[in-house]
């Protein structure tokens, strides 16, 4: 049945949905409290404001969107029906395809896109002030990143749960669809083998994190078993099986930490790269009820868990942001932490949290594959990119709750801060701001660190900041050490969800591809193909996480400036494969809610290349900075981060490699816009609608639970 056959609703859904005087009250006073708390954000001048606003503005801004916005999308533009049969139910093969219970497939679909995007970007980008992050990670949610996610896992769930490229060469034609293939696919190796690195990072040298990240792995498979096997259907008891688990070994951890187990537990960065792709390679061909949703279901309780923990001790604590509202980096461009203007580099730097290309990947990969009744779209795909949102909210908040002088500090580079307190203090006083040499050696002993000094990368001042707001409610100065240490480990595992879901996403799009070429590695159920894909991936983002690991200035390290932008290009090809779908299938008038977001996007990520391109700033343009280098090289000067020469001949080659690189993003996604503009504008001169991938309508046969159906308010 084609997508324009179906009703536009319910013709009793109008009856039913007007909303009671309750119901009106109490909207207006969510509204009403949310554009309070706006209104107090806009309007401080110059005095210290508390970080509760922030959780109110944004708390507010969600409940409103979902329950209004989201409800839109689904009713008018997607227009859900749960009589017809899912993937997860035609096509169920117990390894990919399973009807998962939409709890355990929320948790899932969460901890899968949840990675180190919201928890560092927001971070990074307080350097411009608090206001400018929170209105576009409120902002783009709302309007851009929760839309695509929503819009995504539908048009990917009514295509068999196609992966993204291979749906760009399905519904745009050959030469954009290969162009967005490329594209994706080496985008996606990019991002997997960065948030893995973030992983390494994390957990090295550290036996209390690496062991309770472990232990989530039998617990995992436990819940697996127990949930399909042992006691079928039993969400609830599961979930408290499992988490009375993790408490236990995230207690342990700490335990083995002190123990004479801590060096077993005690692994080089190198060792856990190994591990990492062992556990990504298993990951992926094992049937995804066995580990891989259990997992991530289990992950997300200790993620909302904490976040939900912090969002209380700021209402208790009511800490007050010392971070200005703006910046004046914000205009300058002159940033420490990062360069560029506000516009567009904060939009690249904020990316999960507001909107990311790689949500795209796994909302065409996993979660369609899984999900029971089609309504489901708007809890899952709209529902948990709200909650990365507030987690993105609360990193912020951590962050601009530090003093400025600890946050320079912490983020500006080694070559601005050298390595004593003295010459750090000296040099965040030339940004204007003041620490003394005490109080940065007696911040780093609070926490039980040698040094905080140039702990750049986000995750450190992260860690800082939830440590000074949970110390404040629990245990005071003297547990500041613990939760400065449990924040660690919640980040790697915060991020290590993304690995393995994204290498099971990387694992569909290959077969995707391959499967143009020769039919059977097409079928997600041949395990030849689940092998040898799975295998191919793994390997290609293992080998630029090992060079990373063992070289600081190669492998993934060459190629973490591409993230942001790359990451933002995956959401031009995602929403521009979205508005295709849209107007081929006769819904013009609603392709606005994708195109916007399109048009927003594109301008942000081919400004923020041009630049990087082209800006003859060396700390902004890539052959800017091969040039500079490549004329001090000449002189015989070695210039940060460089120690050597030799450094300084492969700085100016990553240079090089990362600009060539993003002009060649660049022009990819170019292609798909302009092939995807050309086949809407032949879709919008056709008589009829044009013919889509959408596979053949199919009765259901699971029973559609009451709670399911879009009729109350």
């Amino acid at each position: 049945m084609p997508a324009t056959a179906l009703p536009e609703a319910d013709p009793k859904a109008p009856e039913k949905s007007r909303m009671s005087l309750r119901s009106v009250l109490l909207w207006t006073t969510v509204s009403l409290l949310g554009a309070v708390a706006w209104g107090v954000l806009a309007l401080a001048r110059g005095e210290k404001i508390s970080a509760v606003w922030l959780v109110v503005a944004a708390l507010g801004s969600y409940a409103v969107a979902y329950r209004f916005y989201s409800r839109f999308i689904a009713r008018r533009v997607l227009r859900p029906d749960d009589r017809r049969a899912t993937p997860a139910e035609r096509l169920e093969d117990g390894v990919d395809f399973h009807p998962t219970d939409r709890r355990v497939l929320l948790g899932h679909h969460f901890a899968a896109i949840a990675g180190a995007g919201p928890l560092v970007g927001p971070v990074l980008a307080a350097q411009m002030g608090y206001l400018p992050g929170t209105l576009w990670i409120v902002a783009g949610v709302i309007f851009a990143g929760a839309v695509q996610d929503m819009v995504v896992l539908f048009l990917s769930m009514r295509r068999d749960g196609t992966s993204l490229g291979q749906m760009a060469r399905d519904e745009i034609g050959r030469a954009g669809g290969a162009a967005a293939l490329i594209a994706v696919f080496a985008i996606m190796i990019i991002l997997l083998g960065v948030l893995a690195l973030v992983v390494v990072n994390a957990l090295a040298h550290s036996p209390w994190g690496t062991f309770s990240v472990a232990m989530t792995v039998p617990i995992a498979l436990f819940m697996g078993f127990w949930l399909h096997r042992v006691r079928p259907g039993r969400v609830v008891e599961t979930s408290l099986i499992g988490v009375t688990l993790l408490l236990m070994a995230i207690a342990g951890g700490s335990w083995v930490q002190d123990s004479s187990l801590a060096s077993a537990f005690t692994l080089s960065p190198t060792t856990l790269v190994f591990c990492l792709i062992g556990y990504g390679f298993v990951a992926s061909v094992l049937p995804v009820w066995m580990l891989l949703a259990p997992r991530d279901y289990l992950s997300t309780f200790m993620k909302i868990g904490t976040i939900a923990l912090l969002a209380v001790g700021v209402v208790i604590a009511a800490p007050v942001l010392h971070a200005d509202a703006v910046s004046e980096f914000a205009t300058s461009g002159a940033g420490p932490v990062f360069a560029g203007s506000l516009f567009p580099f904060l939009f690249i730097t904020i990316a999960c949290g507001a909107l990311s290309g790689f949500h795209a990947l796994v909302s065409s990969g996993t979660t369609p594959k899984l999900i029971e009744k089609e309504s489901q779209v708007r809890l899952i795909g709209y529902g948990a990119m709200l909650m990365e949102s507030f987690v993105a909210i609360m990193a912020l908040i951590a962050a601009a709750t530090l003093e400025p002088g600890l946050y320079y500090a912490m983020n500006a580079p080694a070559g601005l801060l050298g390595t004593t307190a003295q010459s750090a203090s000296h040099a965040v006083a030339g940004l204007g701001f003041t620490i003394t040499p005490d109080q940065l050696t007696h911040a780093a002993r609070a926490v039980e660190e040698q040094t905080l000094i140039a702990r750049s990368g986000g995750a450190p001042t992260l860690a800082v900041g939830m440590s000074e707001i949970f110390s404040g409610i629990f245990g005071g100065s003297a547990l500041k050490a613990f939760w400065y240490h449990f924040a660690i480990m919640f980040e790697a595992l915060f991020i290590l969800t993304t690995v393995d879901a994204g290498t099971r996403v990387g694992r569909f799009m290959l077969q995707d591809m391959l499967g143009n070429v020769f039919k059977p590695v097409g079928r997600v159920n041949w395990k030849p193909g689940i092998w040898l894909c799975s295998g191919l991936v793994v390997a290609a983002w293992g080998y630029f996480l090992y060079t990373g690991a063992t070289d600081p200035l190669g492998g993934i390290n060459q190629l973490f400036p591409l993230f942001g932008i790359a990451n933002q290009l995956l959401a031009a090809v995602a929403l521009t494969v979205c508005t295709t779908i849209l107007v081929k299938s006769g819904r013009l008038r609603w392709a606005w809610v994708t195109g916007l977001p399109l048009a927003w996007v594109t301008a942000v990520t081919f400004t923020a290349g041009w630049q990087k391109i082209f800006s003859d700033d060396p700390r902004v343009g890539f052959f800017a900075q091969r040039a500079k280098y490549a004329d001090a090289l000449g002189a015989g000067q070695v210039l940060p981060p460089a120690k050597t020469l030799d450094d300084m001949h492969t700085v100016v080659t990553n240079s090089t490699v990362d600009g060539v690189l993003i002009a060649l993003f660049l022009l990819l996604v170019a292609v798909v816009i302009v092939n995807a503009a050309v086949v809407c504008v032949r879709a919008v001169r056709s008589p009829g609608a044009l013919p889509t991938a959408e596979a053949p309508y199919v009765e259901s046969r699971i029973g559609t639970a009451p709670e399911l159906v879009e009729v109350g308010p």
